[in-house]
Order: C-alpha cells, then sequence, then structure tokens
C-alpha cells in the first residue's frame, strides 16, 4: 500500500461504520427493497433475477466504460485477477471509475446478499466479463469452496447484464437448489462441461441484474452468435472470508477520496 493510501484509511479510520445494518440503511435499503417473491426464489431454488435495475443513461455509460477500458489495457486487462482465452475480461472495477461506485452500494443487491449471507458481508471482487463467439463454456462450479450444507450462506454473486442474456450468447446455467447440496459439481460429475439434467438458463434483457447464492452450482455457456455478451460481476462474502481483490491493497488515493462511510465498509477499507 501506498504512503498515500495509508494517509487516506488512517484519516476515515475513525469515520468508518461498523454496523452492517447502518451501511444498509445509509445505502437505502429497507425491507420492501426486494419483494417476498425474490427472497423465496432465493432460499429455494438459490437464484433470482431483478428487471430494470439499471436505468438506460447508467447502462450506456457502463458499456461505454468497458469499452474504452478494454482498449486502454488491451493485453493487460483482467490480469488483476485472471485471463481466460477467448473472454475479455476486467477487473478491480472499483478502482477504474465513479461509474461502478453504484454497482456495490446498490440496495437492490445490497438487500439480496443480506438476505443470503445474513450477517456482516464484504465485497469480494467487482469484474467484467464477455465471452467471445465460439467461447465462454464453464465447468459447473461453486463460487465458494468453503463448507456447505451447514444451512448458512457464506457469498453471492450478481451479473449485471450490459447485454441481453440468451441460451444462445452464453446466458449463465444454474442447477436449482444445489445451493444446498453438500456436495461440489466435481464429486457428483465427471465431466463438468456436460449439461446437467436439472440445469436451467438464467436470461433477462439489458439492465437486469441476476443474483444468486455463491454456493449454486452454475457456470456461463458457449456464446454460439457474433454479439457480445457483457456482465459485470459484484460478489458478496461474510466478513471472515478474505476477497478475491483485496481491497486494501489495490485502493487508489482518488477512489479513497470519494468514498462515503458506507462504501468504505462494503469495500473494507
Amino acid at each position: 500500500m501506498t504512503q498515500a493510501n495509508h494517509h487516506f484509511l488512517e484519516e476515515e479510520k475513525s469515520r468508518r461504520m461498523d454496523s452492517i445494518n447502518t451501511v444498509l440503511a445509509e445505502c437505502g435499503v429497507t425491507e420492501d427493497t426486494i419483494t417476498q417473491r425474490h427472497r423465496d426464489e432465493l432460499d429455494e431454488l438459490g437464484y433470482t433475477v431483478f428487471h430494470d435495475v439499471i436505468d438506460p443513461a447508467w447502462l450506456e455509460a457502463l458499456r461505454a466504460t468497458f469499452e474504452r477500458l478494454i482498449a486502454e489495457e488491451g493485453e493487460r486487462a483482467g490480469s488483476e485477477v485472471s485471463q481466460n482465452p477467448g473472454i475479455r475480461r476486467l477487473a478491480d472495477l472499483v478502482n477504474k471509475g465513479s461509474v461502478f461506485d453504484r454497482i456495490y452500494t446498490h440496495p437492490v443487491v445490497l438487500a439480496a446478499a443480506y438476505h443470503v449471507i445474513q450477517r456482516p458481508f464484504k465485497l469480494v471482487s467487482l469484474n467484467g466479463h464477455d465471452p467471445l463467439p465460439g467461447h465462454g463454456q464453464q465447468n459447473l462450479h461453486s463460487d465458494f469452496g468453503g463448507i456447505r450444507g451447514d444451512g448458512q450462506g457464506h457469498q453471492t454473486n450478481a451479473l449485471w447484464m450490459l447485454d441481453d442474456l440468451t441460451p444462445e450468447n452464453g446466458a449463465t446455467r444454474v442447477v436449482p437448489g444445489s445451493h444446498r447440496w453438500p456436495t461440489f459439481p466435481k464429486d457428483a460429475m465427471s465431466d463438468l462441461q456436460a449439461a446437467h439434467p436439472q440445469e436451467v438458463y438464467i436470461t433477462g434483457p439489458a439492465g437486469s441484474v441476476a443474483f444468486f447464492n455463491g454456493q449454486i452450482w452454475h457456470g456461463s455457456t458457449t456464446n454460439h452468435t457474433n454479439q457480445t455478451r457483457r456482465v459485470y460481476h459484484c460478489a458478496y462474502t461474510a466478513r471472515e472470508n478474505p476477497q478475491q481483490t483485496d481491497q486494501r491493497a489495490y485502493l487508489r488515493a482518488e477512489t479513497a477520496l470519494r468514498l462515503r462511510p458506507a462504501g468504505r465498509y462494503i469495500l473494507d477499507v
């Protein structure tokens, strides 16, 4: 961490929030932020879809920023976390523009995360993902590699849809209810890229947000079109778990300057 970053962290330490309930209220979360139907789907299926979360102007800004960052970063794009052949990747987006601030502090995803995790949580990472034509098939996997089947939620993920997600362009497949299973996909399947008999596709129009329990069996599929299939992944985890992107290590001075106390809490900085 640079000396400037350390200075900003120390300067703001006394103003950090220390209660998840205070943070949620600061971000506009109420008992009615998500409906009972969405809660039931998260409990029973392990996933749900929120429509019309991203307004048209913000959607265009998020799309433009995706393309600008891909162009500017070139071969480095996504290197802070991972790079995969055939996938346009972005990472460490917290530090790459205020346009992303509304993603990880949005009341809808915060309300859904708290419903699943049921205790203080923080951001895991905020990344971008776009499978090129003919690419994108993933193994069925779980985002959380820790204990399963204990009745607790440990991690969540949200797909912020910049384009329509369809079965043709590589929509994420999930196995409903598998977030409750005590096993990982690798324990039950010999071919993790094969179709699962219970899998369904998460689809939705651009501007929607798909939200799922990080323990659900899931994976992206092949983009069989010539169109983009851009999403931002915004994941949260219980505060006792590690982050994928260590926000304290990566925090830039200009990011620290614009953060509100609730944002600092969510980032754990």
